[in-house]
């Protein structure tokens, strides 16, 4: 196919879509994250069930947000924010650093902070910084685009939060001898906060809206909640974590409430889009219901735990620890299960680009034939299995709930890793004679 044949979106979306590397390699590098963070929930089993702001908890905490959550997540934002807004990022070198500093500092500060070594927290935190600061001036451009919706809002929002996420992020380094930051208290409440909706959560409702249409195949429409969702849950946390860190209970409960708004928008745009979808339903779909079945979960213990509070402050400190749990389970699930989707489409892309169109039987493969479905359901069961786990251990106290858990997510990021790469490269070996010919990126039938 010529280029003058090619539809005319398809040229444009491959030059303003970052290269396949830069989002495979963030989404790569958050499946060992997930290795690690379960590993490090077994370790810190014991102490997690006596004290869930013990340095081993806070530790695997770190692993889980940092090199798995954030990391994919910001792999991500490389990939959606340029293809949203119709304009490349600033450079593929700047979009390198990123990866590399975010990957060493994720490493380093949960190792610092477990093995109490403050020089490797203290340059963790400093690596953190510089990929925070490399990753604005990269997407700054794109994020200036004008009349691209409520997802690219949201976007602009969520680069925010992550900004004010690495701020609170480098005082707590800075301070860990000092006592402004105290684990048990409302400020790491505040920072965990801006890193859980702020960025990570509003990231997820921003390119929901994007994503949602395209995978189910759903025409809503009133998009009204997607806007409602987008501009409600950082003003909720805007007021939220003022709210906890002067001890105004009032604006904290009123952020609280802005916050549950956006959030409820969140699932209602997620309920129109599933009623009105026209593919029949899948293991995308299970993914997808349940991550809101986390969200929910998630504020149903917060409560629980505010008003445990008062009268056992250690049941109320372990709910709180579990309700964490279930809202970084909302977004794991989430990244999961859209990464079951992206991944192979930008592999297949990738593929075809190389001029590979057909397997080794030499039948003509689509993105849909690039993992396996059966290791896939067994990704989503271990991994809904080892975030069951952790919550109740994290809220009974049980250590062997803990480590339970964290076994389980050890085998979700090896079974997810191995089964998203594993075809794609044994696909690279193809013989030159199972090859498309001159012009293979527009050839070829639609990935499924």
């Amino acid at each position: 196919m010529t280029q003058a044949s090619r539809p005319p979106h398809q040229g444009a979306t491959a030059s303003i879509a970052p290269q396949p590397w830069v989002p495979l390699a963030f989404l790569a590098a958050a499946s060992w994250g997930l290795v690690g963070c379960g590993a490090a929930l077994v370790w810190a089993r014991a102490a997690g069930a006596g004290d869930p702001t013990a340095d081993p908890v806070v530790a695997a905490a770190h692993l889980g947000v940092l090199a798995t959550l954030s990391m994919g997540v910001v792999g991500a934002m490389h990939q959606y924010i340029p293809v949203i807004a119709q304009r490349p990022l600033r450079s593929m070198r700047l979009a390198r650093v990123t990866f590399v500093a975010w990957l060493a500092a994720s490493w380093l500060l949960a190792l610092g902070v477990a093995t109490r070594h403050e020089a490797a927290v203290e340059t963790g935190g400093a690596l953190a910084a510089v990929a925070v600061c490399v990753f604005v001036v990269n997407v700054s451009a794109p994020l200036s685009a004008r009349g691209k919706g409520a997802p690219i809002m949201g976007l602009r929002f969520a680069v925010a939060g992550f900004v004010v996420t690495a701020c609170f992020g480098v005082v707590y380094v800075f301070d860990r001898t000092g006592n402004w930051f105290d684990l048990s208290g409302r400020v790491v409440l505040a920072h965990a906060s801006v890193g859980l909706f702020a960025f990570l959560g509003l990231t997820y409702v921003a390119v929901a809206e994007k994503l949602w249409p395209m995978f189910l195949l759903a025409r809503v429409p009133d998009r009204r909640m997607g806007w409602v969702a987008v501009c409600t849950v950082p003003g909720g946390v805007a007021l939220f974590c003022p709210g906890l860190l002067f001890d105004l209970t009032w604006l904290a409960w009123s952020g609280a409430a802005v916050l549950a708004i956006g959030l409820g928008a969140h699932l209602a745009s997620l309920y129109a889009h599933v009623r009105h979808r026209r593919r029949p339903a899948d293991l995308h779909l299970v993914f997808l219901v349940t991550a809101a079945f986390w969200l929910v979960t998630g504020v149903a213990l917060a409560l629980a735990a505010q008003l445990t509070m008062g009268g056992n402050h250690h049941v109320g400190v372990a709910l709180v620890a579990a309700s964490v749990a279930a809202f970084g389970g909302w977004l794991l699930e989430a990244l999961v299960g859209h990464a079951h989707k992206i991944v192979p489409l930008i592999a297949w892309s990738a593929l075809r680009a190389r001029g590979i169109d057909k397997d080794h039987a030499g039948r003509t493969f689509m993105a849909g034939d690039l993992y396996d479905r059966r290791w896939a359901t067994c990704t989503y069961g271990l991994m809904t299995a080892g975030i069951v786990a952790l919550c109740v251990g994290l809220a009974a106290s049980l250590s062997a709930g803990i480590a339970v858990g964290g076994v389980l997510l050890v085998l979700t990021g090896i079974v997810m890793a191995g089964n998203l790469s594993a075809l794609p490269t044994r696909m690279l070996s193809i013989p030159g004679g199972q090859r498309v010919g001159a012009d293979p990126v527009g050839a070829g039938p639609t990935p499924r």
